[in-house]
């Protein structure tokens, strides 16, 4: 049982923001700490969120972005990237922060993580198919397979169906995104590509660096 009162987050700053960013791993360590890890266990985590706004970009920082690293029995997390983490098997992902920042507002727990995909995957198709390429976004797969140790997925997931576990953590700490405002979106909180007017599709396209 985590010791972290979800009921008790409220706001504080947008998707991929330093404070967000911030505070989200470090709640991503301490439900690490709070678990029963085995000492060997080496793991990395990294979410880095391409072409942020401007405004997410204050002072020295170069990017939007956020760290968890499990090594040498040590959990450390922080804002940015580390290299020493994006060398250890885990998760590593670069997505552009306009096509993942609404939905990932939205709480849920394994069915709603679910039908997230499948309205992503619809978005990431009905975007190439108005572009007419097969990854305009440039999706990348990486060139490592994603590891979860199940002391991982256990820990990061506890009470995901009762509105914890870390995506939910983070997701009560995100505020809104005025971009997404206006533009019409699942149930989930994913862009809806199909439903968009032409002028929203190419505000849309630029937030996410697509050139039509």
């Amino acid at each position: 049982m985590s010791n972290i009162n979800v009921e008790e987050l409220r706001p504080i700053g947008e998707f991929g923001s330093k404070t967000w960013c911030e505070t989200v791993a470090g709640y991503g360590a301490q439900l690490l700490r709070e678990a029963s890890l085995p000492k060997d266990l080496e793991w990395g985590f990294t979410e880095n969120y391409t072409r942020p706004p401007e405004r997410l970009l204050d002072g020295e920082r170069k990017i939007a972005a956020y760290f968890i690293m499990v090594q040498a029995g040590n959990i450390s997390s922080g804002d940015g990237l580390n290299e020493n983490c994006l060398s250890l098997p885990g998760f590593h992902v670069e997505i552009q922060w306009a096509s993942i920042c609404n939905q990932s507002g939205s709480l849920y727990g394994r069915d709603g993580q679910r039908r997230r995909s499948e309205h992503e995957q619809t978005m990431f198709r009905e975007i190439a198919e108005y572009v007419g390429s097969p990854n305009p976004l440039g999706l990348k797969r990486g060139n490592k397979p994603a590891v979860w140790p199940k002391e991982i997925a256990q820990a990061l997931s506890q009470g995901s169906e009762e509105g914890g576990g870390l995506h939910n953590i983070a997701a009560r700490l995100q505020s809104p995104s005025p971009e997404f405002a206006d533009l019409p979106t699942t149930d989930m909180g994913v862009p809806n590509f199909s439903a968009m007017t032409i002028e929203q599709k190419k505000f849309f396209l630029e937030l996410c660096g697509v050139k039509v």
